[in-house]
């Protein structure tokens, strides 16, 4: 079963203006890639995975999309399991956030081995290897047709990838946030892994996810979305083309809205 995402023009309704006071030309969207995936299901960063993940990209980057992306680490590090294992948060979170640059770097090698221009921006200041995160610049970089990959999460901890997708997807006035997830693709009425009468959405509201305790996304990413109506997509990474399909609006995943 597929979803009816809107075609691009259609993600905002009359009555629902994207989140931007400047308009662009051009659909803009956040991508959030889940560490996981660039693993391979392994600890470390598989090169053929990210190289097809680079290809997806950078093919719907031809069709003049403008794309942001926030990496995920959780295929080194993730802190809050490091903290069961009795290693203080914050130090495991920094870890995690460590590990998302490391990604972020691979994502850039294989983007430009396919002619795509890439800048990466952290949010833990590292001179030598990316640029800090400065929203203006971003938008700047996105306008020029660049790919801007973010890296380091909010440069804090007890903050998710998640939330800050949805963060910087509003910072840099993205017209929707596509969640990319290992393993499940969209958002179900439970856990489709535990529950097998577990049944996958379409389309449902943040208000839903959020009462329903939906936990695919955290709730902070889908409040943030829902008190700034901008639209999700939630969707599984796996697949040939469903990175791309998702940048470029077509019939993928859960659509989750404002209502």
């Amino acid at each position: 079963m597929t979803s009816t995402v809107p075609a691009p023009a259609a993600l905002h309704s009359p009555t629902s203006p994207p989140a931007t006071d400047t308009p662009h030309s051009r659909r803009r969207v956040l991508l959030k890639l889940s560490g996981e995936a660039f693993g391979g299901g392994k600890v470390g960063v598989d090169p053929d995975v990210v190289r097809g993940i680079a290809r997806q990209i950078a093919k719907a980057h031809a069709e003049g999309v403008e794309i942001a992306v926030v990496m995920g680490g959780g295929n080194f590090f993730r802190g809050a399991q490091l903290q069961q294992r009795g290693m203080e948060r914050s130090r495991a979170d920094y870890m995690g956030m460590l590990g998302t640059v490391m990604n972020c770097l691979a994502l850039q090698d294989y983007l430009e081995k396919e002619g795509v221009d890439t800048r990466v921006q952290t949010a833990i200041t590292m001179g030598q290897v990316a640029e800090p995160y400065i929203p203006r610049k971003a938008i700047r970089h996105l306008e020029k047709g660049r790919v801007v990959i973010f890296g380091a999460g909010a440069g804090m901890p007890y903050f998710s990838t998640d939330t800050v997708s949805a963060q910087r997807a509003l910072e840099i006035k993205c017209d929707a946030v596509l969640m990319s997830k290992h393993g499940v693709d969209g958002v179900y009425t439970g856990d489709p892994h535990a529950d097998p009468q577990a049944v996958k959405l379409d389309e449902l509201t943040f208000s839903e996810a959020l009462s329903s305790n939906l936990r695919v996304v955290d709730a902070a990413a889908f409040s943030l979305c829902m008190d700034n109506e901008l639209p999700m997509l939630v969707f599984g990474i796996d697949g040939e083309d469903s990175i791309t399909q998702a940048i470029k609006g077509e019939k993928i995943g859960t659509l989750v809205t404002a209502g």
